[in-house]
């Protein structure tokens, strides 16, 4: 079986005319039509920019987040070729009062380079084992502190290319030059880059800082796609602009009371409707609670289109539908982060028609739109998920309106309407590699004060055999060590109350059982939800997931993690080295 458990932008009239350049980190007004990401294109194989890296109060007075290629342009969706050369330079342009908004930083960040100012990297050029060098960029971690991860993306873990734990560059520094080619055989699809720099990730996801990369050629893997135009669509969270205001409710259905847990975050109130933990966004256009004032996407009559939808959210899962006179409507799942749905290239042109799919934070889902006739009603929503009782609240709500526009700005992109197909993969399906071991690891948490079940909560996940602690930077030694070429089999144990989201650096995975129960799907993922636990079962929800270690840009020490990225930040996250 198939497992899915899983125009014209409205300017804000804060620019001024007189203004030659919006104000940093600008976001437009609810209700904005939805526009695209700038693209930015490889030429001759090679895509080089430079891209600042800033933050500014919000009206919340939460700080705001962006990445900006020159000026003005916020988050440019980046898009290569398989082989292409990817050259940015990143300019921190943080400063500590622009960021004093962002609230307390978690106490896993270190004050002062201390021990951490020698850090550890692979020699991938033969030598067994580790060396010590001196810190990839900067020496220290600190609220201003920031690095970038190519989320998805089969690279080396090394330093100028997709380190995440040696990486950290400083207000002042020269721009970081990140240089690597994207893998000849990488699958084309949608991937991202956010900052993931320990203790302030969630902090500074959440205020924006993240943009979409495309690895081009999904139409050469899918000839039904051919000639369609694409979409580019970024949902983020950020904190609740109206956080004092009531839900809006009738009066049979009372808004539910609103709890929260030792962070601070809404808790789930288990009906699918009450405040949210945080506000959503759709290419920055908000759609704020309580009212929900949806973002508006405009389309021609009954024009098929790829959509490409990335879940940047730091914490936030959304369940996305697509209604139609109030109906759902079918839309044709082709990828699933950044991988089509074609086990392998096997099984080509497939197209999985669903009426929902559940994106966890970091997740991304390309889709065909099937279109809609003019006078027709339509709408994109996520409906509610159920994060567990220790989860946070993630109602039903709108996101945009769908209007039917003749007139409408045809999508500037389109997919190539002759593709040559790719060459057939000469790797054996992920799913029919017989693992070498199997490992179990299990996620948990505790609260930092004992004594008070309301303090601020310890998120950890542990090797079965390990004693459970939170991830420290300042340890060098890896929780899991493997050896490159070999797959292996990890069964993810969830040992609390509210819904984790497993994610791997470097790799690609294969699910292969939910609580044990054996699933068939035809696409690898790199993040996938693990279920809660009812607090009285004796047996732990899990999933069992075929990890793929054969490529060897796999070689090197990275990380593994929940992408609620708030347990990220309190200590559930891991290492692994693999090693020649």
């Amino acid at each position: 079986m198939f497992a899915f458990v899983l125009g014209s932008l409205i300017a804000s009239s804060a620019y001024g005319l007189a203004q030659t350049s919006p104000p940093v980190c600008a976001r437009p007004p609810a209700g904005s039509v939805v526009s695209e990401p700038e693209d930015l294109r490889s030429k001759d194989g090679i895509l080089s920019l430079e891209l600042s890296y800033r933050s500014v109060p919000g009206a919340d007075g939460k700080a705001l987040y962006c990445y900006v290629y020159k000026e003005g342009v916020q988050a440019p969706t980046l898009r290569l070729q398989p082989g292409d050369l990817l050259i940015l330079r990143l300019k921190n342009e943080l400063t500590r009062d622009s960021v004093a908004a962002a609230g307390q930083v978690h106490s896993l960040v270190p004050e002062a380079s201390g021990t951490s100012a020698m850090k550890m990297e692979v020699d991938i050029k033969g030598a067994q084992g580790m060396r010590a060098v001196k810190a990839c960029a900067g020496d220290n971690m600190s609220q201003t502190s920031t690095n970038l991860h190519f989320h998805g993306l089969t690279i080396p873990s090394i330093c100028h290319q997709d380190d995440v734990l040696h990486t950290m560059v400083q207000p002042g520094d020269p721009p970081f030059e990140y240089r690597f080619r994207i893998p000849a055989d990488e699958p084309p699809g949608l991937y991202w880059y956010h900052p993931h720099m320990h203790g302030v990730t969630n902090v500074q996801v959440q205020g924006g800082a993240s943009g979409a990369l495309i690895v081009e050629g999904i139409e050469r893997v899918n000839h039904q796609l051919a000639g369609l135009p694409e979409r580019v669509f970024v949902i983020r969270d950020q904190e609740l602009l109206h956080p004092k205001a009531e839900p809006i409710s009738s009066a049979d259905a009372p808004a539910p009371p609103v709890l929260r847990d030792g962070d601070g975050e809404i808790l789930n109130t288990g009906t699918g409707t009450g405040k949210p933990a945080k506000d959503l966004s759709i290419n920055f256009v908000p759609v704020p609670y309580p009212n929900y004032q949806p973002a508006v996407i405009a389309v021609r009559p009954s024009e098929r289109q790829l959509w490409r939808v990335l879940n940047a959210s730091a914490i936030t899962y959304v369940d996305l539908e697509i209604l139609v006179n109030d109906a759902p409507q079918t839309f044709g799942v082709v990828s699933l982060d950044g991988v089509p749905t074609n086990e392998n290239g096997m099984a080509g042109n497939r197209i999985l028609w669903e009426n929902q799919v559940l994106i966890p934070p970091g997740g991304r889902i390309e889709f065909v739109f099937k279109g809609i006739p003019a006078g027709t009603h339509a709408s994109l929503v996520t409906r509610s998920v159920d994060t567990g009782p220790a989860g946070e609240n993630d109602p039903y709500r709108p996101l945009a309106v769908i209007e039917v526009l003749p007139n409408s700005i045809k999508p500037t992109l389109t997919l190539a309407s002759s593709p040559a197909p790719l060459p057939p993969s000469t790797q054996t399906w992920l799913g029919n590699v017989k693992p070498v071991r199997t490992r179990r690891l299990y996620f948990t948490e505790k609260p930092q004060n004992p004594g008070d079940p309301n303090s601020p909560t310890i998120f950890m996940i542990t090797v079965e055999g390990q004693t459970p602690e939170p991830y420290d930077p300042r340890n060098e030694t890896p929780n899991i060590t493997a050896q490159q070429g070999e797959v292996e089999d990890w069964v993810i144990e969830n040992r609390t109350t509210e819904l984790h989201a497993f994610h791997i650096h470097q790799i690609h995975f294969l699910l292969t059982q939910w609580n044990g129960v054996p699933v068939d799907e035809p696409f690898l993922r790199d993040i996938v939800n693990v279920p809660y636990w009812d607090g009285k079962t004796s047996k732990y929800p899990s999933v069992t997931l075929r990890m793929d270690f054969r490529d060897p840009n796999t070689v090197g020490t990275f990380i593994y993690h929940c992408h609620l990225l708030e347990h990220e930040d309190g200590g559930m996250m891991g290492t692994i080295r693999v090693e020649r």
